[in-house]
């Protein structure tokens, strides 16, 4: 909002335009939002105005330039509730379920660009898991595609001392996962503590997960906790903010 005094840019009075008339419903997700020569000729600015006007609105997440074809109110086409503490209940995967299936039903999951490798711990994460700096860990990088869209990168760091010889040291853990792995050696986690964020993805993470620009990701980064206090897994997580709904459903 401009400063009492301040005169108001056009492109942003374009902008503030536009986004009322989104949020009022004349323009719905998908629909085609006024191109630059429109917008030229109903507020008589120039074409650097209305296309500042424009980027403004993908900036915000608000729309997306397709190539060719303009500028559209974005979709949210995937709607992934992410049922926290449901899919991290003993229940789920000491079952042998993978905890994906509490946010997904029957919708495709597809779990590609794997990699395993014993790599030195980095200093914040050894701290985490009791760890020397510099002692080898398991990482285990991840991406996570839902119906054909990827929407989630996920890189676990669990202390290689502990899981050699299991399979979370290898691409396919085994039903269950890392958590009824972690459980078969006598550490099963039994707490776990969220921390999330948002920011900006970098170009790494807008590429791997197919961003379009002006859209935000979440960060989670989850601590599994065995007996006792033990640390045993310290998960960070990219996610699609325009995928998912976090969800929290607890008794009071």
């Amino acid at each position: 909002m401009a400063a009492t005094g301040e005169k108001q840019p056009k492109y942003r009075k374009i902008a503030d335009a536009l986004r009322a008339a989104i949020e009022s419903g004349q323009y719905r997700a998908g629909d085609r939002l006024p191109g630059e020569n429109d917008l030229m000729d109903t507020y008589g600015v120039a074409r650097m105005t209305a296309r500042q006007a424009l980027g403004v609105l993908q900036a915000e997440g608000l729309a997306e330039a397709r190539k060719g074809s303009g500028v559209f109110v974005r979709e949210f086409l995937i709607r992934i509730g992410r049922r926290s503490i449901q899919r991290l209940a003993e229940g789920q995967w000491g079952s042998g379920r993978s905890i994906w299936s509490a946010d997904i039903e029957n919708r495709t999951l597809v779990v590609d660009q794997v990699a395993v490798s014993e790599q030195p711990a980095p200093e914040l994460i050894a701290g985490v898991l009791g760890m020397e700096p510099g002692e080898a860990s398991c990482v285990r990088h991840r991406r996570f595609v839902l119906d054909g869209k990827p929407v989630l990168l996920s890189t676990s760091h669990l202390p290689a001392s502990l899981v050699a010889g299991t399979a979370i040291t290898q691409p396919d853990t085994g039903p269950g996962g890392s958590y009824a792995r972690l459980a078969e050696i006598g550490a099963k986690p039994v707490h776990f503590r969220e921390e999330i964020r948002s920011r900006m993805p970098t170009q790494e993470e807008s590429a791997r997960l197919e961003l379009s620009a002006g859209t935000p990701v979440v960060l989670v980064c989850r601590t599994a906790y065995a007996a006792g206090g033990r640390a045993v897994e310290v998960n960070e997580m990219v996610l699609d903010a325009a995928s998912y709904v976090l969800e929290y459903d607890f008794d009071a």
